[in-house]
């Protein structure tokens, strides 16, 4: 039995590995929005990626934000060949997105629906590390 839980342990320790290596994750700088952007953490947010609002940018100079800590993607899976699926949450204007991302380098490219497809938004992020 203890022969088993080490391997279970050793198992899961390895999945943790692979995990940590995702290649999404690091510091985004998302697509401004009339001269707004964040500055987005993309991280492992237990068994999902999450991304975590770190610093807000008003026409390039910091500014305080109550969305810092708030996470703007969330419930994110990667499917395969650099693509996501998950949610994103928008503070322009509050809604949050069913939607996908695609990895290409150091671009992400974020798009979602919401309404059944009635309102869209994209993005193209820049790796920030």
């Amino acid at each position: 039995m203890k022969n088993i839980m080490a391997a279970v342990v050793v198992g899961l320790m390895g999945t943790g590995v692979a995990w940590a290596a995702d290649p999404v994750f690091g510091m985004w700088q998302t697509q401004p929005d009339k001269g707004v952007y964040y500055h987005v953490e993309m991280k492992a947010c237990g068994a999902k990626i999450c991304g975590v609002f770190r610093q807000k940018f008003d026409n390039g100079a910091k500014v305080a934000s109550d969305v810092i800590g708030k996470n703007a993607m969330f419930d994110l899976v990667a499917t395969g060949n650099g693509e996501y699926e998950g949610k994103a949450w928008k503070p322009s204007n509050g809604k949050t997105y069913n939607g996908s991302g695609k990895l290409s380098g150091n671009s992400l490219k974020i798009g979602g629906c919401v309404l059944g497809g009635l309102i869209c938004s994209k993005q193209t992020w820049k790796r920030l590390n």
